[in-house]
């Protein structure tokens, strides 16, 4: 008995100074990021998906959801910049803003302050790379339209992989001067032709594939699987790094918005299913990894969009709203203030539950990695 009672007090004693690993404690390694920008995409937007593609939206296999809001320090309604600067930076700014405070002061993005403890990073859209979403993340002007010195940043910050479009602010300058030699310079191996993988990705270079003067074409006029091949690119360049290296990749669906901006629900729809098609991929590698977070969220909502029931002749009745029937509708060519979607999977997706202001995501972001 006095044996029994004694080996019962040694395990006892081993479990209180060596408690069995948690889930919270199992893994050291920072978990990756990938954090994907519906442009102007709010709940219409993400429900269209629903209708308009021939298979379930991958957006679906969220087991988290939550509610942000959108308004900018300057505005009720925010514009791009300022939506991506509370992304980036954690911070409510003006309209206009690329990764600086109210009052004009440049501040640190995540980028800067992950790349300082080896993270890789990268940026994707279809509009220009040096567009009001993406440039938030690496650069720093007080005007968003100030393109041409976005791209100069754009070679000295800790992007590693870029893809999009806007070649004219790197080689058709208003100054004449072409960026061409700074990417070598940099360590950039630049590709202005095709999206194609090289035969081996080579962790110590950085990649960019700018295709197309300004933006990409839209999905429906030719653009094919742009994003979720570039997508799947970015992964595979990140896994070509050190094992114990994470990153944080931003996928933009940028011409949600400008879809929104047209009225035009064709051009809105196909933009968001190419968008759900890259989510997609993104979750494939998330759930195949397991230590990856996967965030989606808009910058705002754009044309207040909605579907609504077509309306049809009925004989010896008149009009009369037919409820098996879609048809688009927009109240505005402009943003919204609309609240939009934040959906969420990995590690402590959980802390995105809730409603709250945009630039939190930001800070649910640092705190999961403070964590670690």
């Amino acid at each position: 008995m006095y044996s029994t009672l004694f080996l019962s007090l040694m395990f006892s004693l081993q479990t209180f100074l060596h408690p069995a690993p948690t889930e919270t404690t199992k893994s050291k390694k920072a978990p990756n990021i990938i954090f994907m920008i519906g442009d102007g995409m709010g709940h219409s937007h993400l429900s269209s998906a629903l209708f308009y593609g021939k298979e379930k939206p991958q957006y679906l296999r969220f087991p988290i959801v939550g509610l942000s809001m959108t308004s900018s320090s300057s505005h009720k309604i925010t514009d791009s910049a300022a939506g991506a600067t509370a992304f980036s930076c954690g911070v409510k700014t003006y309209n206009g803003a690329i990764g600086m405070a109210a009052d004009t002061t440049a501040i640190p993005n995540i980028f800067e302050d992950l790349s300082k403890e080896g993270w890789k990073t990268g940026v994707i859209v279809t509009s220009s790379i040096t567009h009001a979403s993406s440039a938030c993340f690496y650069a720093h002007v007080p005007l968003r339209k100030q393109e041409f010195e976005i791209a100069e940043q754009l070679l000295t910050a800790p992007v590693d992989f870029a893809a999009g479009g806007g070649k004219r602010f790197f080689f058709d300058r208003l100054d004449e001067r072409n960026l061409y030699p700074d990417f070598a310079s940099n360590n950039i191996l630049v590709d202005t032709t095709r999206l194609k993988a090289p035969k081996d990705w080579d962790p110590s270079k950085r990649y960019a594939f700018l295709l197309a003067k300004d933006g990409l074409p839209p999905v429906n006029k030719g653009r094919g699987d742009f994003l979720p091949q570039a997508t799947q690119m970015a992964l595979d360049y990140f896994d070509a790094s050190k094992e114990d290296e994470p990153f944080f990749l931003m996928v933009e669906g940028s011409q949600i918005d400008w879809g929104g901006h047209n009225n035009d629900g064709d051009y809105l729809t196909t933009e968001m299913l190419d968008f759900d098609a890259a989510i997609g991929i993104a979750l494939d590698y998330a759930e195949a990894d397991g230590n990856t977070i996967v965030i989606v969220t808009a910058d705002h909502e754009c044309g207040a969009f909605a579907m609504v029931s077509t309306e049809v002749k009925v004989p010896f009745q008149g009009m009369r709203n037919d409820y098996d029937s879609l048809s688009y509708s927009f109240g505005s060519t402009g943003h919204s203030s609309a609240m939009v979607p934040v959906l969420a999977y990995g590690p402590q997706a959980e802390k995105f539950t809730g409603i709250y202001e945009n630039h939190q995501i930001y800070h649910k972001l640092k705190a999961i990695l403070a964590e670690q």
